[in-house]
């Protein structure tokens, strides 16, 4: 099957699974908000699955099919959906931790973090998937890349620190109009409390992170976790002596790293040269 045609039809079932949940919020007499808040899950997430740009996890549709008394409906529902592959299960524990934590850390050498991507940038950054995706799935990515970026404007947003490299700043990707925005939405992004963007100069000639980019996250427990992507998957990780490595690694980084106001006035200048 096509990927237009897998994104069309996954698009599709998730759409008649979110009517389904709000047919029977609606008859339960719950509100979106009030149930997100009898789950802890939020107002927004139980919009987005019943709109269909969620996928409805089988834990969650287990505890909704007992709270509503749909004897079961919802998890049935859940059973006979074609296999949703946008967001495979190996990132969704990353997604739940990242919307929960209290601080994230990062370091990128490739793109421009997800947090801080712009609309197009994410569609550019999608579209040069290999092998390609669909533009129903590259919209859909895109969309839900920028959901994630709600949790920086929470009332109660984590304390976020980006180290990028010099090189990801400099890249055009989606060409120069999206690469220009891109580039003013980061320096929109600087200005956030409790935000830090640093990018790490291309002419260092050693740094702490050759290995690669990592995520590193802190839960509302105070537990640490990281997270590392490859070409084929991802980890999250838990063992505290491999997530303090990691964590020495992003304070040097940062030690290595321009300040964030040094960081700053780079932006205005790459800005100011187009």
């Amino acid at each position: 099957m096509g990927t237009s045609r897998r994104a069309r039809r996954n698009a599709s079932a998730m759409r008649m699974v979110g009517a389904l949940l709000a047919l029977h919020r609606e008859a339960a007499g719950y509100t979106q908000r009030s149930l997100g808040e009898r789950f802890v899950v939020g107002e927004q997430q139980i919009a987005s699955i019943e709109q269909g740009r969620r996928p409805l996890k089988p834990d969650l549709a287990e505890q909704l099919d007992e709270l509503l008394d749909t004897r079961g409906a919802l998890s049935v529902a859940l059973s006979r959906m074609p296999e949703v592959d946008l967001v495979p299960m190996w990132a969704e524990e990353f997604l739940d931790q990242e919307r929960a934590a209290i601080a994230i850390s990062s370091y990128e050498n490739q793109v421009v973090p997800g947090l801080l991507q712009t609309g197009p940038y994410a569609r550019a950054v999608f579209r040069s998937r290999v092998p390609v995706y669909g533009e129903d799935e590259i919209t859909q990515l895109a969309e839900a890349r920028l959901e994630r970026q709600a949790i920086l404007k929470h009332k109660e947003a984590p304390i976020t620190c980006f180290v990028v490299w010099e090189p990801v700043v400099r890249a055009p990707i989606g060409g120069r109009g999206v690469w220009t925005a891109q580039l003013r939405h980061l320096l929109a992004c600087s200005e956030l409390p409790g935000l830090m963007l640093q990018v790490l100069p291309l002419d260092r000639s050693t740094h702490a992170s050759l290995d690669g980019p990592f995520v590193l996250l802190e839960t509302p427990e105070h537990q640490r976790l990281a997270y590392v992507e490859t070409q084929r998957g991802s980890q999250l990780i838990a063992d505290p002596d491999e997530v303090a490595i990691l964590t020495q690694k992003c304070a040097m980084l940062r030690s290595q790293a321009l300040t964030p106001e040094d960081t700053r006035d780079l932006l205005d200048r790459l800005l100011g040269e187009q």
